[in-house]
This record gives structure tokens, C-alpha cells and sequence, in this order.
């Protein structure tokens, strides 16, 4: 809780108020008064109902579908705060979109997570805090102070006190090769060993299993991924494991994009429980029994008030 909290404002667009909310309430705060609404044509409306001249302000907005909707809507309150004199401005984004557009795959092709990170600085932001970023290098595409807290803590954390550390049975498993050292890092915490899915991609978003390097007979494995869009990955995955002999399968993942046939895919696969943060908002209407969503306000609200204390993050980063 912050104690000394005058100068510091909290506010949040669309896409995150539960989540703003509970940040807040953790800091003692209250969420601040803004009107985000569109006018007929569709073009965004924002207006700022309290001073915020000379203020830390805070807007909590992850960029997830509707992502141009939302995205429009963070730059427009950030550039709201910066003509309304607010003293510092962070972009809190729990869900960075556009992430995975973060270098050429092929000739033409644009590099979008450089764009938006562009376009947040332009738009007036003095300082990013977000949460495991699809590539760390987009990191390095901001010209201002960025904080990138980890997931994969919190997830741990959770298996730990479900007794998975405690079993000698327990494999972690990498969806792909390009999540080997998340997977490794998550194994670590549980003191388990890995395996690893080859498979290749024919087509974007849709994967094929190809083969398992590891041993998961018999055994009960946890899936470990950033994000889960279409689900397509993850469920192909969780089926060549049970037909490898595996006994159970779990998943998990920081950020739950959960688009197109994900929650079909998801509901008919062999996945035991699916372990999420709520980096992005979940409606009602995609929610099923094997779902468990952990919350990411108490790193988020620590990361805040540190900023605002101007004291150390780094030890968030593996907290």
C-alpha cells in the first residue's frame, strides 16, 4: 500500500478495469475518473475528469482483441495526460500486442512491435511496465525506461503449492524449441526435468506434432508457454503426450489470448487443467471447469509503487 499517495493517479481504459481495480485497491488507491467511449463513426472519445497536472499517472490497458481498438485507446489517454500536464506517464500494458511481429520471417515483412513501441513514445508515454514480452529483444525497441516482469513465478508458485515440486513423476514439457529455456527456467522451480515437442508449423497457426525428445511415460507433464492464441499448439501437444504414455497433462501460460477454436480445441483435448494469468480479461462466455486464472495485480501493484518510490524492480524480475 502506498501511504504518501497524493501524487500518484491511477487510471484504466477498456481492457482492464477488473484488473485496474484490484491494482488500485492493493495500493489503497482509487481507480481514476475517465471516460473512454466512441463516437457514432467509431472514433475514440476520452475524457479525464480529475487533475492530473504534475501527477505520476498510471494507465493500465493490456492491447488484446480488440487490439487497434485498444491500442488506440492507451494512446489517446496517454496523449490526453500529457497535454492535461501530468508530470510522469507509464504505460502499464500487462498484454502487449502486436509482440510476435517483433522481426522479418520473410522479404517485406513488417516489424510491428517496433511500430507500436514507436508510436507509445510518440503518443507521449515516459516509461513502460508490461509483463513476458513474446520476444525480450522488444525491449530493446523502446527509447524510454522499460520494466519486464516475468509470469512464469507465478505460475511455479502455484504447482508448488499444488505438491508438484514434491513429486518425483513430474515433467516439464516445451511446446516448441523456441520455448526451451522458458521451459527450463520453469523446471528449475519445480526441481523437475524436461522434454521437449518438435514439431513444425505448415501454416500460420496451425502446428503439427512431429516428435517428443524426453521421456513422459508414465508420467504427469506440465505444458509451459508465454501465450495460448488458438490453442492449436497446446492441444496437439497435450494429445501426442498421452499417446507417448504420458498419465496427465496440464498446461499453462501467462498471457490467454484464446482466439478463433481455441476454447473447442481446449474443452475436447486431453488438457487435465489450463493454468493462466489474468494479463488478459476472460469473458464469461469462454470460461470452462478446466480453467485457473492466477492474478497478476500483486506483482503488478509492487512493480507501481516502486516506480513510484523511485526505488529498485529488479528483484521483481524474478520474484
Amino acid at each position: 500500500m502506498i501511504t504518501h499517495g497524493k501524487n500518484i493517479k491511477i487510471f484504466s481504459g477498456n481492457s482492464s478495469k477488473d484488473l485496474a481495480k484490484e491494482i488500485a485497491d492493493l495500493l489503497g488507491l482509487e481507480v481514476g475518473d475517465a471516460k473512454v467511449s466512441t463516437f457514432s463513426d467509431g472514433e475514440i472519445s476520452v475524457d479525464i475528469n480529475e487533475t492530473v497536472r504534475g501527477r505520476d499517472v498510471f494507465v493500465i490497458q493490456s492491447t488484446d482483441y480488440p487490439v487497434n481498438d485498444n491500442l488506440m485507446e492507451l494512446l489517446i489517454m496517454i496523449d490526453a495526460f500529457k497535454r492535461a500536464s501530468a508530470g510522469r506517464i507509464t504505460a502499464v500494458i500487462p498484454y502487449y500486442g502486436y509482440a510476435r511481429q517483433d522481426r522479418k520471417a520473410k522479404a517485406r515483412d513488417p516489424i510491428t512491435a517496433k511500430l507500436v513501441a514507436d508510436i507509445l513514445t510518440a503518443a507521449g508515454a515516459d516509461r513502460v511496465l508490461t509483463m513476458d514480452l513474446h520476444a525480450s529483444q522488444i525491449q530493446g525497441y523502446f527509447n524510454i525506461p522499460l520494466d519486464h516482469l516475468l509470469g512464469a513465478p507465478i505460475l511455479a508458485k502455484y504447482f508448488n503449492q499444488s505438491g508438484f515440486g514434491e513429486r518425483n513423476d513430474v515433467v516439464v514439457v516445451s511446446p516448441d524449441l523456441g520455448s526451451v529455456t522458458r521451459a527450463r527456467n520453469f523446471a528449475d522451480k519445480l526441481q523437475a526435468p524436461i522434454a521437449i515437442i518438435d514439431k513444425r508449423r505448415p501454416k500460420a497457426n496451425v502446428s503439427e506434432v512431429m516428435n517428443i525428445i524426453g521421456d513422459v511415460k508414465d508420467k504427469t507433464v506440465i505444458l509451459v508457454d508465454d501465450m495460448i492464441d488458438t490453442a492449436g499448439t497446446i492441444t496437439n501437444g497435450a494429445n501426442a503426450l498421452i499417446n507417448m504414455g504420458a498419465k496427465e497433462v496440464y498446461a499453462c501460460c501467462t498471457h490467454a489470448v484464446l482466439s478463433g477454436p481455441a476454447i473447442e480445441r481446449i474443452k475436447e483435448s486431453n488438457l487435465k487443467e489450463l493454468v493462466m494469468l489474468n494479463t488478459i480479461s476472460l469473458p464469461e462466455h469462454k470460461m470452462l471447469d478446466k480453467f485457473k486464472i492466477l492474478s497478476v495485480a500483486p506483482i503488478f501493484a509492487e512493480a507501481i509503487k516502486r516506480i513510484y518510490e523511485d526505488s529498485s524492480v529488479s528483484k521483481l524480475f524474478e520474484e
